[in-house]
């Protein structure tokens, strides 16, 4: 699919995940780094991309596409030849959406009111995680197969999942670092060339 990309970034937000998917897709794009501290993420230019103001996002000719999930699931499908989503005839596309949401959806909340200590709830049912325990064993037993989400093919899930996870080892969130399912992952991970330049770049951004 041809046409410019362009990804409204900045080095201290989810971008780097939209990042290291546009370094995996290998398609050219130019960035636009927005300026939190001087409030550019809330400029009325921008909020006419993405209303909540926030980062990331990208321009993909006339679609606007914001939520770093759905930039990940965009591109996969907008580049089918950087093979990083299944076809749609292809049976794993169900396990590659079932984990792809899982992370937007239970992973990262889990991970975030964790992390924020936030509260216990008494209702657990009430949360679409139910609990932060609950959700990281069932993404263990999703990653103990390996090496990769889809098993032998790596996917725009393994792009989101891993984020997360790396992020949430990297800031303490308990009963991660002691699972090789989790740590030998985060390893694969990050020993990708993609990933190693997207970071690269954004540590540079940051001085």
């Amino acid at each position: 699919m041809p046409g410019e990309i362009v990804f409204y970034h900045n080095p201290m937000s989810r971008g780097r995940i939209a990042h290291w998917m546009l370094e995996e897709v290998g398609q050219p794009y130019r960035t636009v780094i927005l300026d939190l501290t001087k409030g550019e993420h809330k400029a009325q230019d921008y909020l006419r991309i993405n209303a909540l103001g926030k980062v990331p996002a990208i321009v993909h000719e006339d679609t606007v596409v914001t939520e770093t999930a759905a930039i990940c699931a965009y591109l996969a499908d907008a580049f089918p030849a950087a093979g990083l989503a299944p076809s749609t005839h292809d049976p794993q596309r169900g396990t590659y959406f079932r984990w792809l949401f899982f992370g937007a959806g239970c992973l990262e909340p889990a991970i975030s009111d964790k992390l924020l200590q936030r509260p216990e709830v008494e209702r657990k049912s009430v949360l679409g995680y139910g609990s932060y325990e609950d959700t990281v064993d069932a993404l263990a037993d999703a990653l103990a197969p390996g090496p990769w989400i889809l098993g032998e093919t790596f996917s725009a899930a393994d792009v989101y999942v891993g984020s997360q996870i790396m992020y949430a080892m990297r800031f303490g969130a308990p009963g991660l670092k002691e699972r090789a399912a989790f740590t030998n992952y985060a390893e694969r991970l990050s020993a990708r060339p993609a990933y190693i330049r997207a970071n690269e770049t954004d540590d540079k951004r940051l001085g």
